[in-house]
């Protein structure tokens, strides 16, 4: 009997209405555990090389994993991957909420999709029967009113979930994200305009068979630590406060991106932090509910971290239906451009979910315009009229419309920074991107870990790819070490540090997650340090679940393979270690203000660092490209 997966991956073929069953094995399973690694198996198998992103001949893949549904904080995450229209690269992509529990309660473990229908469709999973049905009437509209018409349509207003795009896939937007329930995005490296490339409108599930469970008893013992470390304040405090957090952290650490990454220290951050999104705009604030109001939850998860924001009153009305704005949002839409309106920030946070926009991506591009523009190369003939400047919050919650819609100079920046200003021939020195996707809000001149990370990341920059510096810092180890130490990780060093024990620390930690992204494992509740699981617990939830006896080298080689795999993919587009970097400005542009004035990425001590990572990693030292015996020691000889 199967533990933790269905079995069953619905292959569907957009061009020809064709649906059809894989079923593999159950090695298959333990050897890709599902989400990124099993989907990289389909595109490295059956996708052509160099193809073009928003061509019929991409492979969508969307999947959960072998723990996915049970009944466990953190499992509900569904991973999508594609080539991606942003960076022609590798695109991967996670996102929460309902949607990836009652996908696998459906009955399948995964969907692949491949080529363009005619006119545009959606599929219908019922109780593990599958249906390609008519879009039309759907397309164009925003993400709510979808909604609303498919759980019309179906009559089922309780046991309906809908992962969808927006008009913003619909357009090709090159960072366009598919949405769940309104306001959970599987929002990086374009996700959703491939999805709309293909006619493709949605996925709606319905299903309620729960996965078989090899060990209840052990299963209930991880659920019990879960509860009993949830009650430390720094676990309840991120359930109170959400991702935001850590935003006046990263302040008052020299790391919150301002002003388009000039500097890390944000005079107004107060304004949009945490404390402040918690007492003046989650749902109930006004009668003291927030708790109760103000805070969502994923599928079977005790930390109720999302944010559900409404505002009813002045000139930015915003509906609690687009949920609130995160630690990334309130960065890429507030600092990153100088703004500290709080109500304009969750505006813009609830049109990037109402029309389907990644907010990191979205924000980035919008600031690195506004530098461009202060800096005089950017001019009001090239945006149409507009004066683009920091700190203008009405401008921001324009441009994120007029991106959505591909309106006036909104059309531009809806090709993502990196191509605006390949197109415009200037801008080049404002740029934030990594492999041309626009950089989250971690910053890599304080956290020297994800100089690392940022770089040779192969979908680009992205800030949940390993743990982050602090807790591998000698201050901070103590209250990690047990978690740490299980990873073979004892040698903690200062966080500005690249020494060889950093890229041991990175590249292990990566492992890790990587291995999250392919059981699909929420990076919030389970990881190396400080979240409410540590790698023990998914040593045993692996074993509860499944019944697979997995140590924790198992568990690593799982995330390392995931990693060849994407690399391998890259390799045969094109791509290797010349792309394996940082952009300039984190080089020769001082950070001014706060704590990190003057700091900036070593380049020499960040260029020993990469190499010592390739060699760590048994890569050639100067393709960067996996060995031979590296591909073979992982079973990837005949990808």
């Amino acid at each position: 009997m199967a533990y933790g997966y269905t079995g069953n991956i619905l292959r569907v073929d957009l061009t020809t209405r064709e649906l059809s069953v894989d079923r593999p094995s159950e090695a298959f399973y333990r050897t890709y555990m599902g989400g990124s690694a099993l989907n990289l198996y389909y595109l490295l198998k059956e996708m052509d090389r160099n193809v073009d992103p928003l061509s019929p001949d991409n492979i969508l893949a969307f999947s959960v994993g072998t723990l996915t549904g049970a009944r466990v904080s953190g499992q509900s995450r569904l991973t999508i991957t594609a080539k991606s229209p942003l960076t022609d690269a590798i695109g991967d992509s996670q996102g929460g909420g309902f949607f990836p529990a009652k996908l696998k309660f459906s009955g399948f473990d995964a969907v692949i999709v491949k080529g363009r229908a005619e006119s545009p469709l959606y599929l219908f999973i019922d109780e593990g029967q599958a249906e390609l049905r008519e879009a039309g009437h759907l397309w164009g509209m925003t993400t709510e009113s979808v909604e609303a018409a498919i759980k019309n349509e179906l009559d089922d207003q309780e046991n309906l979930e809908i992962l969808q795009i927006g008009p913003a896939g619909e357009k090709g937007v090159k960072y366009a994200s598919v949405l769940s329930m309104c306001c959970r995005a599987n929002g990086r490296t374009g996700m959703g305009a491939v999805m709309g490339s293909k006619n493709f409108k949605a996925i709606v599930v319905r299903g309620f068979e729960e996965p078989e469970i090899a060990d209840r008893t052990l299963l209930k013992e991880v659920i019990r630590t879960g509860a009993e470390l949830f009650k430390k304040p720094a676990n309840s405090g991120f359930g109170k406060y959400g991702t935001a957090g850590v935003l006046g952290v990263n302040n008052g650490g020299g790391g919150l991106p301002t002003n388009n990454w000039q500097s890390g220290s944000f005079d107004d951050y107060e304004a949009i932090d945490g404390p402040t999104v918690y007492k003046e705009v989650l749902k109930g604030a006004a009668e003291g509910r927030q708790e109760s109001q103000g805070r969502d939850s994923c599928f079977s998860c005790i930390v109720r971290c999302k944010r559900v924001a409404e505002i009813k009153e002045g000139p930015f009305l915003v509906d609690p239906v687009f949920g609130g704005p995160e630690y990334e949002t309130l960065s890429t839409l507030g600092s990153y451009c100088g703004v500290g309106n709080l109500a304009a920030v969750c505006k813009a946070s609830e049109l990037c979910n109402k029309y389907g926009l990644d907010t990191i991506s979205c924000g980035a591009t919008i600031s690195w315009a506004m530098e461009a523009f202060e800096a005089g190369q950017l001019t009001t003939e090239h945006t149409g009229g507009l004066e683009i400047r920091f700190g203008d919050a009405d401008m921001v919650v324009k441009l994120v419309e007029m991106i959505a819609t591909r309106e006036g100079f909104g059309d531009l920046l809806a090709e993502g920074s990196a191509r605006a200003a390949e197109k415009l021939g200037f801008g080049q020195e404002f740029l934030i991107t990594s492999k041309k996707q626009e950089a989250p809000a971690h910053m890599p001149q304080v956290k020297r870990g994800l100089a690392l990370l940022y770089a040779m990341n192969p979908f680009g920059a992205d800030h949940m790819g390993c743990d982050h510096d602090p807790s591998y810092s000698k201050e901070n180890y103590p209250a990690f070490e047990e978690r740490l130490s299980f990873l073979g990780l004892t040698d903690p060093l200062h966080a500005y540090s690249l020494q060889p024990a950093k890229v041991e620390w990175v590249r292990r930690t990566q492992y890790l997650f990587s291995f999250m992204d392919s059981a699909n494992l929420c990076q919030l509740c389970w990881g190396a340090s400080w979240t409410l699981y540590g790698p023990q617990d998914m040593v045993k939830l692996v074993k509860a679940v499944t019944g697979w006896d997995m140590s924790i080298d198992e568990i690593l080689e799982v995330g390392e393979r995931r990693l060849v795999m994407m690399r391998l993919f890259n390799q045969r587009e094109g791509f290797g270690a010349k792309d394996d970097s940082l952009p300039e400005k984190f080089f020769n542009q001082p950070l001014q203000g706060g704590v990190s004035d003057q700091v900036t990425v070593d380049q020499v001590e960040f260029d020993a660092a990469m190499v010592e990572y390739y060699r760590q990693s048994g890569w050639d030292e100067t393709s960067g490209h996996p060995s031979s015996e590296t591909v073979a020691r992982l079973g990837l000889e005949a990808l």
